[in-house]
């Protein structure tokens, strides 16, 4: 997490004075969880690195308990890793923990926190909240944009059906990502960007790059009076220059859309949705243009990402465990008989389905220390205090492997979820791949009804081989670094066309 330079900088700027703070802020506070010590100044940073953080504070979290605490930089921070303790701080202490840590390229990014996901805890918050539950996210907005998503996959089949034609062995992370940015992005604004060419290129660089900043380290986060190391290795500059061309874009797309003369015969999209609530100025604040761009960010990042990955992870998992592959299989298939393609109302009838996908979300959730809170005021947790402004990480992959709350966690199957009432809707804290309490994810249902719709099809029209050569041992199960959980290695398989069979 924290550089080499950076450390030997802070070791040699003012270590006694912080260590003596230090000492006295902990001698004020003994009811504060324990944790590894860490040094002067930098606290926990240097032991901590951000491409595997949650397994980290996994491994912690056997040698200190549920709740234990980190020194990062000048700031505390608890981690909490068991379903008891996720309940306390989402549910019984939802107002006290429903904060946000204000970093600074998350904070660049979003127009200063003026959306959904990064905003602190505010009357603001609260409304923006609102708006789009009730204008952009609900079950009947949800529903209008089920032709697209309609559309899209039908297109994509036909892809991946040229691959199977032609024994042609198919990227399924390039290809899943392709898709569920088209599909996020003629929702947003109407628009694909899956076409070859220079804007599909420039628009997937831009989603990267942002992705990239939204986890990236900067040392003013933690130990502001060091804020300059940040300038000094680019880091500054690099967060001002893609800001710079995401609101580029963004206001390309805006212009577009105020245009007088554009077509939209083809229907309302979130963009039209909220200019039209901006003109119309109904609303307990005035609604901005950053306001809109702001909320560009929630929806390309957090749903195209966190889309793509989860099925990634969900073929990755079915293809290492052909009985569950071939038990899914057979029930979709049952239930779309002679149709060639699965509708969504289909897919809602199918019970295994679903249990592989609540399966796949308690291994494989997208975010695993879902996203970073910050305490509004003081509470007591488990008999601890726990201060205002405390970072507080709710270690999701490690709660979804509580021995206590699963039994075999480690394994991969479905079968526990039939005939269960454990939901990943915020109401039972062993499973919160969406998190729960004031900040949970909104958009769980337009997630998942692209999720369903993707998975389904690809199980409902190919079986699916690995490549000659390759094992199912040999599938990796590495993740790359970022607020995301993406597959490391490309998932690479052969389909073949069901209706071949």
């Amino acid at each position: 997490m924290v550089s080499p330079l950076v450390l030997i900088l802070c070791l040699i700027t003012l270590p006694l004075f912080i260590f003596v703070f230090q000492k006295q802020t902990t001698l004020k506070n003994k009811a504060f969880p324990p944790g590894p010590k860490g040094l002067p100044i930098i606290g926990n940073l240097h032991q901590l690195d951000n491409s595997s953080l949650y397994l980290q504070l996994f491994e912690l979290s056997k040698k200190y308990g549920p709740i234990f605490s980190l020194q990062l930089g000048l700031r505390k921070a608890i981690v909490i890793s068991s379903p008891e303790l996720a309940k306390e701080t989402l549910k019984n202490h939802d107002r006290e923990f429903a904060g946000r840590p204000n970093l600074i390229g998350q904070q660049k990014l979003t127009y200063n926190g003026l959306e959904m996901i990064f905003s602190p805890y505010n009357e603001f918050r609260r409304e923006i909240r609102k708006i789009c539950v009730t204008h952009v996210l609900s079950s009947r907005r949800v529903s209008s944009f089920s032709s697209i998503r309609k559309f899209e996959v039908k297109q994509w089949i036909k892809k991946i059906s040229s691959h199977a034609s032609s024994k042609k062995v198919t990227n399924l992370n390039e290809m899943i990502i392709s898709l569920s940015s088209t599909i996020i992005c003629r929702i947003a604004f109407g628009k694909r960007y899956d076409d070859e060419g220079v804007e599909k290129s420039r628009f997937h660089d831009l989603l990267n790059e942002c992705q990239a900043m939204m986890a990236s380290f900067f040392v003013s986060d933690y130990i502001p009076f060091l804020g300059w190391i940040d300038r000094l290795n680019g880091m500054h500059a690099r967060l001002e220059r893609i800001f710079k061309e995401l609101d580029k874009f963004y206001q390309e797309v805006i212009d577009e859309h105020m245009n007088p003369n554009r077509d939209i015969s083809k229907g309302e999209d979130i963009i039209d949705v909220l200019l039209q609530l901006k003109n119309h100025r109904s609303l307990s604040f005035d609604l901005t243009i950053d306001h809109i761009k702001a909320l560009f960010v929630d929806t390309l990042v957090a749903a195209t990402d966190t889309t793509a990955a989860t099925i990634v992870w969900a073929m990755t998992a079915l293809i290492k465990n052909p009985r569950v592959m071939k038990k899914v299989q057979d029930e979709v298939r049952n239930f779309g008989g002679q149709k060639d393609f699965l509708e969504e109302e289909d897919i809602q009838k199918c019970s295994y389905f679903k249990a592989v996908m609540k399966e796949t979300l308690r291994l494989h959730l997208p975010t695993p220390l879902l996203v970073p809170k910050e305490t509004n005021k003081t509470c007591i947790i488990n008999g601890y205090e726990i201060p205002s402004k405390t970072i507080v990480y709710v270690n999701a992959w490690a709660i979804h492997r509580d021995p206590e709350a699963w039994k075999d966690p480690y394994e991969f199957y479905p079968e526990r979820f039939l005939g269960s009432d454990i939901d990943f809707l915020g109401q039972h804290f062993e499973l919160i791949p969406f998190g729960a309490g004031r900040r949970i994810c909104p958009g769980i249902h337009m997630a998942l009804a692209s999720l369903d719709l993707i998975l389904a099809n690809l199980l409902y029209s190919f079986d699916w081989e690995l490549p000659q050569g390759i094992k199912k041992e040999d599938i990796d199960t590495q993740v790359l670094p970022g607020l995301t959980q993406h597959k490391k290695n490309p998932l690479y398989l052969i389909a073949k066309n069901n209706k071949d069979l």
